[in-house]
């Protein structure tokens, strides 16, 4: 449950923050006019968004095992490729999102209203389509439990909360720390989620080694346990896990892991970003403090 809370809370914000620098943009420039264009691309987004994750959840039904077990594996691996392609994204760039928005949305300005919505569009629908993805894969990995939905659900909940709550100027969160603890705590998700494929092909036949087990200590840790349960809905845990399934955990979490905390922690970008910071702001009460 608590993955899923955390993938729903950073995917939930990300969108939530795009969302309002498109708007705090529009107001600080005294283009309220405006607004309706962006809202109709934001709820565009959320309707497609809303149905991708309706095809994800349904589509497979009364296919065969193999079938499903194969859609889900394949699916599972390349939202694992999403999310390490957002972690890093959002790692480089997360300082310079206000003003790539705000450039992109005057550039649509002066093309026309179509074009703002199509830009607000883009920009939301873009995060709509990982989030759907993510938690598919997050819920998929966790069980068939309302616990991992619950999580996701919350974790959408604060995000909107906390998203209205920085526009307003109510609170301030540092951007740049957030995006890097949950960046971290994403890649052992993540890690979880590709064993969690894996094992899935493996029950389609397309992977060998499906009774070749790394280990198994489901007597010591049952997965009826609370305590089972846990280290499942926070680490995608399984307490039976075969070899193909550990080493494409290790092999992915050791090298990202190592390679986002360097970039996401290391000491030489440390002074671009206080230069950054230097940079004062233009009116707008949306902060990202990243």
């Amino acid at each position: 449950m608590f993955a899923n809370y955390l993938i729903g809370l950073r995917e939930g914000l990300e969108a939530a923050l795009v969302i309002g620098i498109l708007v705090a943009y529009l107001v600080k420039t005294n283009r309220r006019e405006l607004l309706p264009q962006v809202w109709l691309g934001v709820g565009i987004a959320i309707v497609v968004s809303f149905a991708f994750g309706a095809i994800l959840t349904l589509g497979p039904q009364g296919l065969s095992f193999e079938a499903q077990e194969a859609i889900g594996g394949t699916l599972s691996i390349v939202a694992v490729g999403l999310i390490t392609w957002m972690i890093f994204w959002m790692g480089k760039t997360a300082r310079f999102l206000k003003t790539n928005l705000e450039t992109a949305l005057e550039k649509a300005i002066a093309v026309g209203k179509g074009a703002i919505v199509g830009m607000a569009l883009i920009a939301v629908g873009r995060e709509g389509l990982e989030t759907a993805l993510f938690l598919w894969a997050g819920i998929e990995a966790a069980g068939s439990s309302t616990g991992p939905i619950t999580g996701a659900v919350l974790g959408l909940i604060t995000a909107i909360a906390l998203g209205y709550l920085i526009y307003r100027g109510a609170v301030k969160l540092n951007l740049r720390a957030f995006f890097q603890w949950t960046g971290v705590f994403l890649v052992i998700v993540a890690g979880g989620v590709l064993a969690y494929g894996i094992h899935d092909l493996q029950e389609a036949g397309i992977l060998p080694g499906l009774n070749n087990l790394a280990f198994d200590v489901s007597a010591q840790v049952p997965p009826s346990s609370w305590y089972g349960t846990a280290l499942k809905g926070i680490f995608n845990f399984s307490s039976a896990t075969t070899v193909l399934q550990a080493i494409a955990w290790v092999c992915y979490v050791v090298p990202v892991m190592w390679l986002f905390v360097r970039m996401a922690f290391g000491g030489p970008k440390r002074p671009a970003v206080k230069s950054e910071s230097k940079v004062p702001a233009t009116g707008a009460p949306l902060t990202t403090n990243a």
